[in-house]
């Protein structure tokens, strides 16, 4: 249990109720961060809930401008609207956000952080502060030590994400089709791949190549999330990034086989083993000859990205293959935004 401190931060978590949003709260029970009073914030239909932290009961108000009046920091996680409404509303009151959806990731003004890669990029926050996309998150937390050290010049990846990533009702539905398929009933889909596209997929024993909708140049928003977030996290719009997303049948955590080309030929794979195991929030769960690697069912529950199956090409002398898992909810939304909320205190860019 966190007891809180007479002296400490006022923290606001938007979204209180949602799937990210309970995750916020185990992870600033577990955190350093001094928390002196706790704003659970949600919607009008979850005003008047009660949500337990620091041993105490907290009662959940409807989110609007006037609630951050009094805050330090406010997590968000309530949907890309909420938080291009609120958001503002919040820094303008002295506020710092951390917002957990795509609505200002991209915006040149707002730093896009995962604390391993680009803690620094803090510094250059004008109140809004961007938790990147889950997929990308893991991905150049696993690949900046050998980009510190090689150099890259290219990444291709496939996703296999969990449906957690869609919301609470998608692992419903791939639970309910699970038993229905199971029990010879016909499947019954209204969410996946995408809650408002024109049709609808069985998710249960089933993949599905589409996360998000298609633009024109058909990639998946998904799929352009993590091309441009990856360039502006690195700093580095000349590094050449693809990626193929995927929704796999499983509730949490997601794996992502990478690709990459660095800037030196003829590196062995142990040299990269020895880095990822030296790397902050990395474990290297590599050991073949033991059928040990990283997989999903493993990962959930842990806020640190794993990663094994490191190989040399066998036709690319610079060329790697990798595998990467972690917690979608964790590492790659709640865990993630608490980290950064640790990184402001850190770097005395908020006072207790």
């Amino acid at each position: 249990m966190v007891l809180l401190k007479t002296e400490g931060l006022n923290v606001a978590v938007v979204g209180v109720t949602g799937a990210v949003g309970t995750r916020m709260l185990e992870m600033l029970e577990s955190s350093p961060l001094p928390v002196k009073s706790l704003f659970p914030l949600a919607s009008a239909r979850s005003a008047g809930k009660k949500v337990v932290f620091g041993g105490k009961e907290w009662t959940i108000e409807e989110a609007k401008p006037e609630s951050f009046e009094k805050i330090d920091i406010a997590l968000f996680s309530a949907g890309g609207s909420v938080s291009k409404q609120l958001a503002p509303e919040a820094a303008k009151r002295g506020a710092i956000v951390v917002d957990n959806t795509s609505a200002f990731r991209m915006d040149k003004d707002v730093p896009l952080v995962v604390p391993e890669v680009n803690e620094k990029a803090l510094f250059q926050h004008h109140g809004i502060i961007a938790n990147p996309n889950c997929s990308t998150i893991q991905m150049v937390a696993a690949l900046e030590p050998i980009r510190q050290a090689y150099g890259l010049n290219r990444i291709i990846v496939s996703t296999y994400q969990a449906v957690s990533g869609a919301g609470a009702k998608a692992i419903a539905e791939l639970e309910n089709q699970s038993r229905d398929v199971l029990n010879g009933k016909e499947a019954q889909p209204a969410i996946m791949p995408v809650k408002g596209d024109k049709r609808h997929f069985q998710m249960a024993f089933n993949a599905i190549p589409q996360i998000d909708l298609f633009q024109p140049n058909d990639y998946t928003f998904e799929e352009m999330k993590m091309i441009n977030e990856t360039k502006k996290i690195m700093g580095d719009q000349e590094i050449k990034v693809s990626a193929t997303c995927v929704r796999v049948p499983v509730s949490i955590s997601h794996g992502e086989s990478v690709y990459i080309e660095i800037n030196k030929s003829d590196v062995p794979a142990s040299d990269l083993k020895s880095l990822l195991a030296d790397a902050p929030g990395v474990i290297l769960e590599d050991d073949p000859e033991h059928q040990v690697y990283p997989m999903p069912a493993n990962a959930a529950g842990k806020k640190e990205v794993f990663v094994g199956r490191i190989r040399r090409d066998p036709d690319v002398a610079n060329g790697f293959h990798m595998w990467i898992v972690s917690d979608n909810l964790l590492k790659g939304a709640a865990w993630n935004s608490v980290q950064i909320a640790e990184s402001l205190l850190k770097l005395g860019l908020v006072k207790v």
